[in-house]
């Protein structure tokens, strides 16, 4: 759920003539090494004027080193496209029969606790289980890079200090709450669990499902299921409606001609690929039908990503919710369509 700018370059402390007789690292290594555990310290300081305990920063950022691979993915990120490759093999890769099927299996296994959390959040249950399919193959990976090496080393490259750093300092409060530091793994980016949240989400919207008193989104289903409900009331889910449904589109329809007038304050290229705003019952004045239930006075955005004769969909606020996870249209679509699959 992160994106990346353009690295900035690596800066190496350069010692002055005044400081020359002072004894000079061996390596380039050992150089970005002591950069590397200054820096530590730099965090360390702002750690405990948060009100981390000198515990956990002891614990927690002690010993630490940066992980190179961890450097090699992150600038490996590709950038801006000139335009987006075709959305349907990427719908057949991540909405085929197999995550359908494991989908509703884990959904049937888990039909006790379900209509609790939809009753709670206002979120449907299969919506939740497509997020959970699509981050982590339904809890089957979740990554094992070490959690705070790996912000660590993200903070200190620089990219993304702030971001990064800030999620680094999270991680301590975490550990502080009594997360257990043995099970902070996760992706090389700094996310983990069943949801993939990052520590900042967890602090402020993981939450207890199964009345145990703690939120475990590391092993346990009920926990997990109920903090991703929790993310999407936060992030404005509207109950009773889908995310958006299927639509058909005449023969000749000029598209452009209601392209968005708006320009969104994030995920700007993903909005701009929707059309303007109208009412399901406006669509249908001018030839766009849909072919799933919907009211007619829900306010929809036409998408066809692959152009004329392709798939279409009306949207609704909802999918915007979706967006919010992941600013991508590839995923807020699939995991649409792999909820609409699972509830089948």
């Amino acid at each position: 759920m992160i994106s990346m700018k353009t690295p900035k370059l690596l800066r190496i402390p350069v010692l002055v003539a005044s400081l020359a007789m002072l004894p000079l690292p061996a390596t380039r290594a050992d150089a970005q090494q002591e950069s590397f555990s200054s820096y530590m310290q730099l965090v360390a300081a702002h750690a405990r004027s948060q009100g981390v305990s000198e515990r956990t920063i002891t614990s927690v950022l002690g010993g630490l080193t940066p992980n190179q691979r961890v450097i090699e993915l992150d600038t490996a990120q590709p950038g801006r496209q000139s335009g987006p490759p075709p959305m349907a093999p990427y719908i057949a890769r991540h909405v085929g029969s197999s995550i359908v099927s494991r989908g509703r299996a884990r959904y049937a296994a888990l039909s006790s606790i379900l209509p609790g959390i939809e009753r709670r959040y206002g979120v449907p249950a299969s919506v939740l289980f497509a997020i959970w399919g699509h981050e982590t193959n339904y809890g089957s990976y979740t990554g094992d890079f070490d959690l705070a090496r790996s912000l660590a080393t993200l903070a200190w490259e620089g990219r993304r200090r702030d971001l990064f750093e800030g999620e680094l300092i999270a991680l301590l409060k975490m550990v502080d709450r009594g997360v257990p530091r043995d099970k902070l793994k996760g992706s090389w980016a700094g996310a983990f669990g069943y949801p993939q949240f990052l520590p900042s989400v967890y602090l402020r919207l993981a939450v207890d499902g199964d009345g145990d008193g703690r939120a475990d989104i590391f092993d346990n289903s009920a926990d997990s299921l109920a903090s991703i409900a929790n993310y999407f009331r936060d992030a404005g889910w509207r109950q009773g409606q889908p995310w958006g449904v299927r639509a058909a589109v005449p023969s000749g329809f000029d598209v452009d001609a209601y392209a968005t007038k708006l320009n969104a304050p994030s995920c700007d290229r993903v909005h701009a690929r929707h059309s303007q705003w109208k009412t399901v019952s406006e669509w249908r004045a001018l030839g766009v039908s849909p072919l799933e239930p919907i009211a007619s006075d829900v306010l929809v955005s036409l998408f066809q990503p692959d152009g004329p004769g392709t798939p279409a969909y009306l949207l609704t606020g909802n999918y915007r919710v979706i967006l919010q996870y992941n600013c991508s249209n590839y995923y807020a679509l699939s995991v649409g369509l792999l909820a609409d699959e699972i509830a089948r």
